[in-house]
């Protein structure tokens, strides 16, 4: 039996059927408009809180810094001329009397060759004034010649010992001069920098090797001028490494710059760290933080649980089992943390993850009673302000 095809259906019969087939297609989707919907289950998001308290904790102001030795010397040539040699690299440990660069000494041997010419010149006629002088002590007392002429000779004596003192005296300060043609180091330590190298002309003082004392390190932080005179007034200063930021060590201000610095406008301060351990190296970067105890009770909470709105700050507040939206004054930032000045009371429960998903009074349902976490078990250092050195932020 053949299948029918579309040419061979009557056109009458074609556009029955697919009138029917429309009126099939319309009752469906009446019968589907008006079927009721089904009933929507009360959206209950999870959420993490915390449970708010007020405590006297410390207040920390802190600031990110570098480690740098107590001394490091500029060293220079005390003459000029050009550099033959350089002996020390970048990060040498060099001992007291190490030789670090040479100059090209030729121009001062040859000027003290002159000088030591000049001494043995000055040195014979010394000798000859001298012989002479006694001679004519002994014709004197013989009467063979006039007190004139001893006093004569006695003052030719006096010139010639002036003019081998004088000799003498270049000699030595030329002989000087040429030793000065070779830089050794004053003190113990590392090579922190080279600012010359072989066949640069140099003038007499210009700085050419910098050199660490191998000692007392100190970690060197920028203040802005807002903190200065509160700072200065804090004893507890710890210092944390970047490298090892459980270990604190406990510094002392050693000095504050009475100038502030012209590009970052911060006043320099060097924080001493006596008690640090020799593997804390030069240029590691050093958190250093000043800390005291607040004069009234403070309110600290995770950054997480702030929301912002059109209206500023505010945070999510869970009350009945819903949350409710509660307007707020910023302190100032503590790390991961914030600190409240106002909108919220000690006891009050606090939504602190998943705060943008939030609505006003949406149910929620608290992860757990382990989740209330009060602050008062937290450590309570709190940041009072964070600011950056010239070349390092935390």
């Amino acid at each position: 039996m053949k299948t029918p095809t579309a040419s061979s259906i009557p056109p009458f019969d074609r556009r029955r059927r697919a009138a029917t087939l429309g009126l099939v297609l319309a009752a469906i989707a009446i019968l589907a408009a008006c079927s009721k919907p089904a009933p929507r289950s009360e959206d209950i998001r999870p959420v993490r809180v915390m449970k708010i308290a007020a405590d006297n904790g410390d207040v920390l102001a802190e600031f990110a810094g570098e480690v740098r030795p107590r001394i490091e010397s500029r060293l220079g040539f005390r003459v000029g001329g050009k550099i033959v040699a350089r002996k020390v690299d970048v990060g040498t440990a060099v001992k007291r009397g190490q030789v670090l660069m040479q100059l090209d000494p030729q121009d001062l041997q040859l000027a003290q060759a002159a000088s030591n010419a000049g001494l043995k010149a000055a040195e014979s006629n010394h000798a000859l004034a001298k012989a002479e002088l006694a001679r004519y002590k002994e014709l004197r007392e013989k009467n063979f010649v006039s007190q004139a002429v001893l006093d004569a000779k006695e003052t030719a004596y006096k010139a010639a010992h002036a003019s081998y003192e004088q000799a003498s005296a270049a000699y030595k300060n030329q002989s000087n001069q040429t030793a000065y043609t070779t830089l050794v180091a004053d003190a113990d330590g590392v090579v922190t920098g080279i600012d010359a190298e072989t066949g640069q002309v140099v003038a007499a003082g210009t700085p050419v090797v910098r050199i660490a004392q191998l000692g007392e390190k100190e970690v060197v932080i920028g203040i802005p001028e807002d903190k200065v005179d509160s700072l200065r007034m804090i004893p507890d200063v710890r210092v944390r490494l970047w490298a090892r930021p459980n270990d604190v060590i406990p510094g002392k201000i050693r000095e504050i710059s009475p100038v502030a610095d012209p590009a970052t406008r911060t006043y320099a301060a060097r924080i001493a760290i006596p008690h640090a351990s020799a593997d804390i190296k030069l240029g590691m970067t050093a958190y250093v933080s000043f800390a005291a105890k607040t004069a009234q009770p403070v309110l600290k909470l995770p950054m997480t649980a702030l929301f912002r709105d059109k209206a500023g700050s505010a945070v999510w507040v869970v009350e009945n089992g819903a949350v409710k939206l509660a307007p707020v004054k910023i302190n100032a930032p503590s790390g991961n943390d914030i600190l409240v000045a106002g909108g919220i009371a000690p006891g009050q429960t606090i939504v602190t993850a998943g705060v943008n998903l939030l609505k006003h009074g949406q149910k929620v349902k608290i992860l757990g009673d382990d989740a209330i976490v009060k602050t008062a078990d937290a450590p309570q250092e709190h940041t009072l302000a964070a600011a950056s050195s010239p070349g390092a932020a935390k």
